[in-house]
């Protein structure tokens, strides 16, 4: 399922992204590898997200592991292609379907080319004739299981291995006491030209506890099997024996010397070998029909049962393939998040989208004008009055002061680049359906987004015209001597007038100052109002402009911010169950 369909905000993350949100962070091929579990889905129950419960019966770590990889896929379900998140299911059904069968028995299956002499090795561990062998090829068309305690028909039943097909060894053979609880089974040849072989040997290969790779001095370099089975194999040494059948056919020393070939290819191959007291694959000669080193392989397989492990080992093998496999869906480079400085700067984009400065520009201006009407001459007034409607467009303030032309409140493409340049930011260092996720994440919140800001400036707008600035408390005093002046020229008008028409004593020199006062004093007292109005002017600006500022701040953390925490969170949460399902070798951001 693509990310594309769904939405952010779903189940416990989103939930505790509301809580506190996060800007800040932090394959198997064919063969054993198809799946280690092709047909693990055997009657397991659903959990809560579609994977069975698993790991009650393992030990600790493996418990965690498994119970960590059941949440990492249920969390990643909405996120990931389901073909990315197969395997790993596979791997859960496989744990919860083996957990419910026999523990103390061991599944071992013996595989091999055409001719290596599986059916021989089989036969000589058992002591009686289990399997046919013989010259014609293929001879085994069937898979062939040998139990050597009562218990395993339910791990039989699984393998689909009929009632017909399923053998006991010689009682009372030497060694048998020790390979109690072993269950043998012996597949078609790999390399059969019969393709209901090669599926046969696939389909029981991603079912059992471990394996035995019979090869013989002719065939144990074969590409096929090198490149088909060991090589994918190469992280499940630990449950897996590699014979080098047929040494009576090697003369002298030859027997060591493509046995020393055969570790080397296994290295070149990444196999790890199991020695030194170092765990790895067990790698061994024999002759299945001379005898020669079946009692060594007895004694290995013996400890090997015993242990009780198997099933673990090779449990544990296939959530480090799964994790591997996850490698590149969950591990990213650097370290993703949203930086304090990215909220910043996506916050001034709005801001600059939503014309903050012009709107703070806009609201000084008009301070002044206000400050300019109250405390101007009356002569000036009637000076502008005039000039607005001489040309009305020319002049709306102050002289010679245009009002520039209103820009669209909110510009769409601005928005739109600042929320593709967060996601961007956001998403730096993801793994790429997770950077996917964040980006649709934030084109989902911000589709409305233009209009919520347009709104915004709208309201903005509506609140300045709809009631004048706040004035300071020197405004009535400036008005008082500003009437004062203009009745002073007035009053000196009058007197002179009167001198004129000789209703007062003449006399100019006291009503020419007394109207000089008031003429000099209108403009002086103007001039004052308007230089200490230009403090008042600017912090009303500022405050318009934060205003508008921190409203579409808001608004782009509600619609943007949030859903990338969101998704920035979910991808937190399942590193954390990455990191404990590869054990802790995750590396990345």
């Amino acid at each position: 399922m693509s990310a594309v369909d769904q939405t952010w905000d779903d189940g416990l993350i989103a939930r505790r992204a509301s809580d506190r949100a996060v800007y800040e962070d932090p394959g198997m091929g064919v063969g054993m590898g198809v799946g280690m579990g092709v047909g693990m889905g055997v009657g397991a129950p659903p959990g809560s997200n579609g994977y069975p419960p698993v790991g009650g019966g393992y030990p600790g770590p493996l418990r965690e592991r498994l119970a960590a990889l059941r949440e990492l896929l249920g969390l990643s379900a909405t996120r990931l292609d389901p073909e990315d998140l197969a395997e790993a299911g596979r791997v859960l059904d496989e744990a919860a379907a083996r957990r419910r069968l026999s523990a103390s028995h061991t599944v071992v299956a013996i595989a091999g080319a055409t001719g290596s002499g599986k059916s021989t090795l089989i036969n000589a561990l058992a002591g009686v004739p289990i399997s046919e062998s013989g010259l014609r090829r293929p001879t085994t068309a069937a898979p062939i299981a040998c139990a050597w305690s009562e218990g395993a028909a339910g791990l039989l039943d699984r393998l689909a291995i009929p009632g017909r097909l399923r053998r006991r060894p010689l009682a009372g053979g030497d060694g048998d006491e020790a390979l109690q609880g072993l269950v043998l089974v012996d597949l078609p040849d790999h390399d059969s030209a019969l393709t209901a072989h090669r599926d046969q040997v696939d389909r029981i290969l991603g079912l059992v506890d471990a394996v035995i790779w019979v090869v013989d001095p002719e065939k144990y370099a074969d590409a096929a099997l090198h490149e088909r089975y060991l090589r994918p194999l190469a992280g499940h040494a630990e449950v897996t024996f590699v014979v080098l059948n047929q040494v009576d056919r090697l003369p002298g020393d030859a027997a060591h010397q493509v046995l020393d070939d055969l570790r080397r290819l296994l290295d070149e191959d990444g196999v790890a070998l199991g020695e030194h007291g170092e765990p790895g694959a067990t790698v061994l000669a024999l002759s299945a029909l001379t005898g020669e080193g079946v009692t060594e392989l007895r004694e290995m397989l013996g400890a090997f049962v015993q242990a009780r492990t198997a099933a673990e080992r090779r449990l544990s093998a296939d959530v480090d393939a799964a994790a591997a496999r996850l490698h590149p869906v969950y591990v990213g480079e650097g370290r993703p998040g949203l930086g304090e400085r990215s909220q910043e700067d996506f916050g001034a984009r709005l801001a600059v989208a939503v014309g903050a400065t012009a709107a703070g520009e806009a609201a000084e201006r008009e301070w002044r004008r206000n400050a300019s009407r109250a405390c101007g001459t009356p002569w000036l007034r009637l000076w502008r009055w005039y000039e607005r409607l001489r040309t009305p467009a020319a002049h709306t303030g102050e002289p010679g002061e245009a009002e520039p032309p209103e820009e669209e409140p909110t510009a769409r493409q601005r928005v739109e680049q600042a929320v593709r340049v967060v996601a961007e930011e956001a998403a730096h260092g993801l793994p790429a359906p997770w950077a996917q996720a964040v980006r649709e994440a934030a084109v989902r919140g911000a589709r409305d987004l233009p209009e919520v800001l347009d709104d915004l400036a709208a309201r903005e707008r509506e609140t300045r015209g709809g009631g004048r600035p706040p004035r300071p408390a020197w405004w009535p005093v400036a008005v008082l001597v500003q009437a004062s002046m203009t009745l002073l020229q007035i009053f000196g008008a009058l007197w002179l007038a009167g001198q004129i028409a000789g209703l007062v004593e003449p006399g100019l020199t006291r009503p020419v100052l007394v109207m000089l006062g008031g003429i000099v004093g209108g403009p002086l007292v103007e001039w004052a109002c308007a230089a200490a109005a230009r403090g008042p002017a600017r912090r009303y600006g500022n405050d318009t402009e934060r205003r508008l500022r921190e409203a579409a701040a808001s608004c782009g953390r509600a619609k943007v911010l949030d859903p990338i925490a969101a998704e920035l969170m979910r991808y937190r949460e399942v590193r954390e169950q990455y990191a404990t399902v590869s054990g802790g070798r995750a590396t990345g951001g």
